[in-house]
């Protein structure tokens, strides 16, 4: 009797296994079933966020706790340079003052001293207007202006087409053999903003995945969902006049999402999004 051939068959991600045992003809011999269809759509995703430019403004306990802190630090702290040689000054002009001494040494010359400074810092200090922290964006509600919002985190959401349905997104494509997931999802910024986006990619692992299946209509055994993977990104450069913004877009803040996102989407979201 020929001996019997060794039981192989393929297994997911290609490795291989035991193959359950069938004869065929009568002999002995093992089959290598075909590799199973892969049932889930792969997607890579980016949460690209523009940083905050300002700080928020302080609550009342952060202004009080910054008002003690300052006190204790100006109660503890030496004096300066500008402050030593105002008092050596000061000190030197009640001298003067008592003995009804002129320095007559240097004629002609002029002298600056520390509080014609202090005088001339202040005008200075007067004339300075500080940028409002409303910006026109914000006046105008201009969800598409980056410069709004300045002391919150920013978020990148495009309109895509899923189905027959136009949705809010983060920016998506579907993986590609050969790709991994993070190329992936830098291809998707790149589709939606072209190839001068300036942004900084936060590692090799997704924060994040969201997974839905298909509509019961177009559902198969081989087509059963899709799965994203969601990586993040800081945008490094606010000069957006070089990206080509290829749809829909909105820069929004993480409490407006909800008026975009669908529910079990922002829950995913909101799971590896910071707002502090």
């Amino acid at each position: 009797m020929a001996p019997r051939a060794a039981a192989l068959h393929c297994g997911p991600g290609g490795s291989v296994m035991a193959a359950p045992r069938q004869r065929a003809a009568g002999w002995g011999r093992w089959f290598c079933t075909a590799a199973a269809p892969r049932p889930w759509r792969l997607f890579g995703a980016m949460c690209l966020l523009r940083l905050p430019r300002i700080t928020q403004p302080l609550q009342k306990e952060e202004e009080e706790m910054a008002a003690l802190m300052g006190q204790i630090e100006l109660e503890k702290s030496h004096y300066s340079d500008h402050e030593i040689r105002k008092l050596e000054e000061e000190e030197e002009l009640r001298r003067r003052k008592e003995s009804m001494y002129d320095d007559d040494e240097a004629p002609g010359k002029t002298v600056i001293m520390a509080q014609d400074l202090e005088d001339k810092w202040e005008q200075k200090l007067l004339r300075f207007k500080a940028a409002p922290r409303i910006t026109d964006a914000d006046k105008s509600n201009n969800r598409t202006s980056l410069n709004r919002k300045l002391d919150s985190n920013l978020m990148l959401l495009v309109k895509q087409k899923i189905g027959n349905q136009e949705l809010w997104l983060l920016p998506q494509v579907e993986w590609q053999p050969g790709e991994t997931l993070r190329s992936t999802a830098e291809r998707a910024m790149a589709t939606f903003l072209g190839d001068h986006i300036q942004a900084k990619i936060l590692g090799n692992a997704p924060y994040g995945i969201y997974k839905y299946k298909f509509p019961r209509a177009i559902r198969t055994e081989d087509n059963v969902g899709a799965k994203v993977f969601f990586f993040k990104a800081f945008l490094q450069s606010s000069d957006l006049s070089q990206a080509e913004l290829k749809e829909d877009y909105l820069w929004v803040t993480k409490d407006e999402l909800g008026d975009y996102l669908k529910s079990e989407y922002l829950k995913k979201v909101n799971r590896f999004l910071l707002d502090l």
